[in-house]
């Protein structure tokens, strides 16, 4: 194979996450792991409780209002156990006794917060993309929605099958959103939502950490059987210090909120995304080999799902990408096919040169 990797050509990671981290970003990661603002120490052995670990903590808390525009009536918390475990927390945060809450079936993500949804209340699905294999979502229009539902809850960019909501309905009940890889990528109407929530190894750093922006009038005390570590009012009372946090990843999100904040904001990330995901998009689209099932006005700006014509040239095309320096490529299991997954830290530059490897497969094999 004539490769077109050399040495002028960049190594990319395009996995779904952990996802790649700016090269200044781990620069200074690698500079203040063994010694933190002149303490000494490594960020790794700061404690939690120290004057200096709260003032990263406020600072990373006041970054990230800065950048979403959050409200003074809703509190950031800084929670483990990924988007996956919220799962299951939402409903014992937000719901009372025998109530229910409203769920859009968007993809294989949504999927997953509706069966764990479902182990702790009634949940009832308001629309479903599964009659068109998710390759499309369901207007806001045909929403089946209980008007005594607790919170609705929507994924707002499912990763595994390449969907992306562009818009946010206002809804009578509070609006929850898994907005873990589409975080930070674009500026979003906060007042609209009861609760956003997203993890932090896609868009904002690595894994360990899960942002929760929750307004004040949710806020409950947690029912019987639900640990205090895992309330929202508790953390939101302890300004998530009732238990460690996981630090390091905090102080990664804490360098990853700067990183954006210094080139321009979400409104930045926003053009960079669509740049990116254009560029893309537009080869696949004008190809005979590679085809994207997904609605056009649906597409993902950050995950791009593809297959190939022969579906016997997928691994070939995995394994010849990886040896030009495109890693982790590969469809979410349930899909299958190629997807690129194109977070904030992804360069134009990496894009360009995955559409050029593109061109050159699809040459040799079209």
């Amino acid at each position: 194979m004539a490769c077109i990797y050399s040495e002028q050509s960049g190594h990319y990671n395009f996995a779904a996450g952990p996802a790649m981290l700016p090269t200044d970003v781990l620069a200074q990661i690698r500079e203040e792991i063994q010694d933190w603002r002149g303490s000494g120490l490594s960020i790794l052995e700061q404690p939690f409780t120290s004057s200096a670990f709260k003032q990263l903590m406020a600072e990373t808390d006041a970054d990230l209002r800065a950048l979403l525009e959050i409200p003074s009536n809703y509190r950031v918390l800084f929670m483990q156990g990924g988007a996956s475990a919220q799962f299951g927390l939402l409903p014992l945060n937000l719901l009372r006794p025998g109530q229910g809450a409203d769920y859009l079936e968007s993809g294989h993500w949504a999927r997953k917060a509706i069966a764990e949804g479902r182990r702790h209340a009634p949940v009832n699905v308001i629309a479903s993309g599964a009659d068109q294999d998710f390759t499309a979502l369901p207007s806001p229009a045909h929403w089946r929605l209980d008007p005594l539902a607790g919170y609705c809850h929507i994924t707002s960019n499912e990763t595994a099958n390449g969907l992306q909501l562009q818009e946010f309905p206002a809804l009578p009940v509070p609006l929850v959103v898994d907005m873990t890889s589409d975080f930070l990528t674009r500026p979003v109407p906060v007042e609209r939502f009861g609760v956003i929530y997203a993890s932090t190894q896609k868009n904002l750093g690595a894994a360990g950490l899960c942002v929760v922006i929750v307004r004040d009038d949710l806020l409950q005390a947690p029912p019987a059987g639900l640990p205090a570590a895992f309330s929202y009012a508790v953390q939101a009372e302890q300004q998530s210090r009732f238990n460690t946090p996981p630090t390091f990843t905090l102080y990664v999100a804490a360098l990853m909120l700067r990183w954006i904040k210094q080139r321009g904001g979400a409104e930045t990330m926003a053009t960079a995304a669509r740049q990116r995901s254009a560029l893309l998009y537009r080869y696949i689209d004008g190809s005979d080999l590679y085809h994207c099932p997904q609605k056009i006005q649906d597409r993902s700006s950050i995950n791009v799902c593809f297959q190939l014509a022969d579906a016997g040239l997928t691994e070939i095309f995995l394994d010849q990408a990886e040896l030009c320096g495109l890693t982790h490529l590969r469809g979410h299991a349930a899909f299958g096919g190629v997807r690129a997954s194109l977070y904030n830290a992804m360069p134009v530059s990496g894009v360009q040169q995955l559409v050029d490897f593109m061109a050159d497969f699809e040459q040799r094999h079209g």
